[in-house]
C-alpha cells in the first residue's frame, strides 16, 4: 500500500519508518525541508516540501494512488482540513488525523473523520496507571453508545474462566494484555494475576459493569 503522512515531527517521522519497514510505500509532507532529518538516511520514501492540505503537494506525494492518509502535524485545523481533502477530493477511504484539543476530536469523529485525540489518550493512560480502579475508555463508536475499556478487575476473579466474567458481567473480552503481551483469549482461558482486561460494552452500562467486576464472581453472581 501507498501511504501519504503529513508532519514529519516525532510522530510522523516514526510512523513514515515503521511503515516502510512493514513494506508500504511511503511519502511524507513537512513545510520545513529540516523536519525530514528525523527520517534518517536510511529512508526510501518521497520527501515533499509543501502545505499537508495543497491539492498540488498531496499529488505530488501519491495521493492519488494513496491506500492512506494520516495527518499528524502540529495544528489542529490543517490536520482536519488536510484529512478531508483526502478523504473528500481524492477518495482516500482510510484517514486518520491527530487532534490535541479531546472536545474537538470527538466533534469530528462524529462527522465520520476518524481523529487520535493525543491529549486525552495520553492522559486516560496515565490516569489508567496512577488510579487502577473501574473503567478506562480506549475507544468509542462514533455514535458514543459502545466503547472498548481497559476494566479493572478485583482478585477475586483470578482463577476463573474467561466465560465465567462474561456472563456474570454482560460484557465481552476483546483482549486481555499478560505479561506485557495483547492476547486473545478463549471461553477456556482462565484469568491470572496481573492480566488487564479489556471489554466491549455499553457505555450505559459502564456503572454495572465497574461493579461486577470489583465485587467479584460470588457477589456478581448474587
Amino acid at each position: 500500500m501507498h501511504i501519504v503522512i503529513m508532519g514529519c515531527g516525532r510522530v510522523g517521522s516514526a510512523l513514515a519508518q515503521t511503515l516502510e519497514q512493514q513494506g508500504h510505500t511511503v511519502a511524507v509532507i513537512d513545510q520545513d525541508p529540516t523536519a525530514f532529518r528525523r527520517l534518517g538516511a536510511g529512508f526510501g520514501g518521497r520527501r515533499v516540501t509543501g502545505v499537508g492540505f495543497d491539492q498540488d503537494t498531496l499529488r505530488e506525494a501519491g495521493i492519488e494512488e494513496a491506500g492512506a492518509f494520516a495527518a499528524v502535524s502540529s495544528g489542529d485545523n490543517s490536520n482536519i482540513i488536510a484529512a478531508r481533502v483526502a478523504r473528500e477530493m481524492f477518495g482516500v477511504e482510510n484517514v486518520a488525523a491527530r487532534i490535541y484539543d479531546p472536545k474537538r476530536a470527538e466533534v469530528y469523529q462524529r462527522l465520520g473523520i476518524p481523529t487520535v485525540a493525543t491529549v486525552r489518550w495520553t492522559a486516560d493512560q496515565m490516569l489508567r496507571r496512577l488510579l487502577p480502579s473501574g473503567a478506562e475508555p480506549l475507544w468509542r463508536d462514533p455514535s458514543g453508545g459502545v466503547q472498548l475499556a481497559e476494566v479493572h478487575a478485583s482478585p477475586a476473579w483470578i482463577g476463573h474462566k474467561v466465560s465465567e466474567l462474561q456472563e456474570e458481567t454482560g460484557v465481552r473480552v476483546a483482549f486481555l494484555t499478560r505479561l506485557g503481551e495483547a492476547m486473545l483469549p478463549t471461553s477456556q482461558t482462565v484469568l491470572q494475576e496481573g492480566d488487564l482486561v479489556h471489554v466491549m460494552m455499553r457505555t450505559d452500562e459502564i456503572g454495572k459493569v465497574e461493579a461486577a467486576f470489583a465485587e467479584g464472581p460470588e457477589e456478581a453472581h448474587a
